[in-house]
């Protein structure tokens, strides 16, 4: 009886060539760009103590309340999958001390989250995230430099029609006044909100802003926006983050319905959308985060920082069409070619060449068949007549030319043909 084929699980996705190869580059871009900014990388655990993220989140989010793979282990401690990366980044930050290095700290992440969300276009209960943070300053130019090194990244890849918004979302001082005139507004609007934001009026009203549910939305459409309510500290850093980026020649959307769906977030919030995404349009998003590292028992250190989903980002990009193919295709014809194969393959590889070979044997025409199937640009033939000369002939898997070199000849040979445009190269 054939054995039953297991399938993935739901709601995740195999990464396969050549969209792997799209996805490193991708997370290499990123690394270039954000080292220009002086960020590190850091790596932290896929699973956290449940504690890290239900402090961090907020009890009334969606993550928290109903996304969270939260298991208990044999200890009996109950630990979950990161739905996020920032929580997990301020708990290394305060657990390792990293606020006693000098200056101002900056690091990024890259890897999986996990969230048992509705798998939709885009999104995935398996999902990857590149995110930045910034440790150690209040001054608005980190907020704005943090963005540009956003839309670097953006721009790196080629990506264009994107819309930056922003927003303030106040402080202690002065959201708490707009918080109780939010929540005003929705217990008159009660009846029109989903079931969770009508729990969540009076514990965190902020959410029903944040809420995808078409009812909600149109509820929220003419809420009472916070911009009224700023202080006049969080006005003056809010401008000066504007001005920045104007300054830069950054065009920004000023949204005062913008709010950031965890609840740390404090003065500048920001999200970047595109067109292209459909209803879920956001790529990017962000924000300040000021009092976050205290509640992990750190010392008062203000911070901000972003994620951005590869699975969206990658919708944006354009993919390759085949996998990359080998520089050159290895032929032996006889057994001691076979030997004298197997040593170049690895020559070649340790001087920087995408090297494959032929496996399981046949005549030369079977095998040559292999390199053209390879896609490799050049088939490199040894047989007993090169054995006996210590060559090896060359063929243009393009061109259909060939030529004869010795053997220490090959890398430079192949070296200057791969370099050299395709009229350019000389045919024997």
């Amino acid at each position: 009886m054939k054995p039953e084929k297991i399938n993935r699980v739901k709601g995740t996705k195999d990464i396969l060539p050549p969209a792997a190869a799209l996805w490193r580059e991708v997370e290499e871009v990123a690394r270039e760009v954000f080292e220009l900014y002086n960020f590190h990388e850091i790596r932290f655990p896929v699973f956290e103590k449940t504690e890290v993220f239900s402090k961090s989140i907020g009890d009334t989010s969606d993550i928290v309340e109903k996304e969270m793979y939260t298991f208990t282990d044999r200890g009996g401690e109950s630990l979950t999958l990161r739905p996020e990366g920032t929580a997990s980044v301020v708990r290394a930050f305060v657990e390792n001390s990293l606020f006693n290095r000098p200056g101002v700290k900056k690091f990024y992440y890259m890897g999986p989250m996990f969230r048992a969300e509705r798998p939709q276009a885009g999104r995935f209960r398996q999902f990857h995230q590149i995110g930045a943070e910034v440790f150690g300053t209040d001054d608005p130019s980190a907020d704005a430099e943090l963005i540009l090194a956003l839309l670097d990244f953006f721009e790196a890849l080629n990506i264009t029609g994107l819309e930056l918004k922003l927003n303030s979302l106040g402080c202690p001082v002065c959201r708490p006044a707009y918080r109780d005139e939010l929540a005003s507004f929705l217990k008159s609007r009660i009846g029109s909100l989903c079931e969770s934001c009508q729990r969540r009026v009076d514990k965190n009203p902020f959410r029903a802003l944040d809420c995808k549910s078409k009812g909600c939305k149109q509820a929220v459409s003419d809420a009472p926006s916070i911009d009224r309510f700023l202080c006049g500290e969080c006005k003056d850093s809010f401008q000066s983050v504007q001005n920045l980026l104007k300054d830069a020649g950054v065009s920004v959307t000023l949204d005062p319905r913008l709010v950031r769906g965890l609840d740390y977030y404090s003065r500048t919030a920001f999200e970047v959308t595109s067109s292209r995404l459909g209803a879920q349009d956001a790529v990017a998003g962000g924000g300040r985060y000021n009092s976050l590292v205290e509640q992990f028992g750190g010392p008062p250190t203000p911070a901000i920082g972003f994620a951005l989903g590869m699975e969206r980002l990658l919708t944006l990009v354009d993919a390759p069409e085949n996998e990359p193919a080998p520089d050159a295709f290895l032929v032996a014809v006889g057994g001691e070619a076979e030997k004298e194969i197997f040593q170049l393959a690895r020559r070649l590889r340790r001087d920087g060449f995408m090297v494959e070979r032929g496996f399981g044997g046949g005549n030369l025409n079977n095998r040559m068949k292999k390199a053209d199937k390879s896609g490799a640009r050049f088939a490199v033939i040894i047989g007993d007549d090169e054995i006996a000369n210590a060559s090896a002939t060359i063929k243009d898997l393009i061109k259909g030319t060939q030529k004869q070199v010795g053997l220490d000849e090959i890398p430079k040979t192949l070296e200057d043909d791969l370099l050299a445009p395709i009229e350019e190269q000389s045919e024997e």
